[in-house]
C-alpha cells in the first residue's frame, strides 16, 4: 500500500501521460480534462491507487465493518491532507466528509468517510486548522449505482443528490471535502458545486485512494463511494489484510 508516485495532474490528481499533459504554473501540469473543464474544486489529492491491498483495506471497513481499519486509513488520509496543507488559509478550514443517505447509514451503521476523517484529524499536522463539520452536507436522495455509466451520466445521476444542511458552517470559509475513494470525481465535484453555491470560498478534496487510468485498465472497478449506494461483500482474501495491518 504505497503512495502514488510519478507525475499527476496538479488539479485532480490523475496520472499524467506526457502526450496528454498540459503545462500549467511553473513545475505543474494539468491533464487534458481539467484543462478543458475547470473542476468545481481547487485541487484533489489522494494517498494511493485504488487497487490490491488498499482496495481490500477499504472494503474491510465499508463492507466488513472492521472499524479499526479506519485508523490505518486515517493515517493515509492525513498524508493526502498534508499535500494540500500549504494552500490552506491561516484561519480554520471546514472538514466535510461526503455523507451517506440515511438509508445506507442505517444499514451500514457508520459513515466510513467520517470515521476516516476523525482518525486523520488526530494526527494531521493541520489539525489545529481543521474543524470537523460532519453535518454540513446531506445526501438528499439515494442514487443508483454508477457502474457502467459515462462521466456525463454519473454527473447527471448525482445532480441534486446533495444539499447543504448547515450553510453557516461553510459560508465565507474554505472547505476540505474528504472521502475514501475518488473514481471519476463526480461525487466530490457535485459536493464542491453545492458547497460553493452555499457560499464556500474554495473547496479542496482529499481521499485515501484514487482510481488511476493505468490501474483501471488492469482491474475491475468495484462499487465504492463514487458509485452510489450499492456495495460488494467482503471476501476471504480480505482476512489476511486485516492481520497484515494489525487489526
Amino acid at each position: 500500500m504505497r503512495p502514488i508516485t510519478g507525475g499527476v495532474c496538479a488539479t485532480c490528481g490523475e496520472r499524467l501521460f506526457s502526450a496528454y499533459a498540459v503545462a500549467g504554473a511553473p513545475g505543474e501540469s494539468r491533464c487534458g480534462l481539467c484543462r478543458r473543464v475547470e473542476p468545481a474544486f481547487a485541487r484533489a489529492a489522494a494517498y494511493g491507487s485504488y487497487e490490491s491491498g488498499l482496495r481490500e483495506l477499504i472494503h474491510l471497513l465499508k463492507y466488513g465493518g472492521v472499524r479499526p481499519a479506519a485508523t490505518v486509513l486515517g493515517r493515509m488520509l492525513a498524508e493526502a491532507i498534508a499535500a494540500l496543507e500549504p494552500n490552506f488559509p491561516a484561519d480554520s478550514v471546514a472538514l466535510v466528509p461526503v455523507p451517506l443517505h440515511r438509508t445506507k447509514l442505517r444499514q451500514r451503521g457508520f459513515n466510513q468517510a467520517e470515521l476516516i476523517a476523525r482518525a486523520a484529524m488526530k494526527i494531521s499536522p493541520a489539525r489545529d486548522r481543521l474543524r470537523l463539520c460532519a453535518g454540513a452536507l446531506e445526501r438528499k436522495r439515494e442514487t443508483a449505482s454508477q457502474i457502467g455509466l459515462t462521466i456525463p451520466q454519473r454527473r447527471e445521476n448525482l445532480r441534486g443528490a446533495f444539499g447543504v444542511a448547515q450553510p453557516e458552517l461553510v459560508k465565507g470559509r474554505e472547505v476540505l471535502v474528504v472521502d475514501d475513494v475518488y473514481t471519476t470525481g463526480a461525487t466530490v465535484s457535485e459536493c464542491a458545486r453545492v458547497l460553493r453555491r452555499a457560499g464556500a470560498i474554495k473547496v479542496w478534496v482529499a481521499t485515501v485512494a484514487r482510481t488511476l487510468k493505468i490501474s483501471a485498465q488492469q482491474a475491475k472497478i468495484g462499487p465504492h463511494a463514487d458509485d452510489g449506494q450499492m456495495g460488494e461483500g467482503i471476501g476471504a482474501d480480505d482476512v489476511p489484510m486485516a492481520k497484515a495491518v494489525g487489526i
